[in-house]
């Protein structure tokens, strides 16, 4: 298991496209991943489940990951949030 803790600078947070980028991203591994939000943790792969944290800019969340290509889901998805999510 892999964890990162990272702060979401992009203006919108993950919202919208954002969000809908960063699930596609996770889609593509076949470890299990989420996102920690205080006492909340939902599954990264699921929209709705993204959607339902809320998280804004500056907002800080914790990535997760466990399986096979753990390392590489998660190098990924921090790459994704520190270069603006797209946007």
């Amino acid at each position: 298991m892999v964890e990162k803790t990272i702060k979401i600078t992009n203006p919108t947070g993950l919202h919208a496209r954002p969000a809908a980028l960063f699930v596609q991203t996770s889609g593509k591994y076949t470890s299990n991943i989420w996102i920690k939000l205080g006492t909340k943790k939902v599954n990264a792969k699921s929209i709705m489940g993204l959607m339902s944290l809320a998280v804004s800019k500056d907002t800080v969340i914790t990535i997760g990951a466990e399986g096979e290509d753990e390392d590489a889901a998660i190098k990924e998805l921090e790459y994704l949030i520190t270069t603006g999510l797209g946007e």
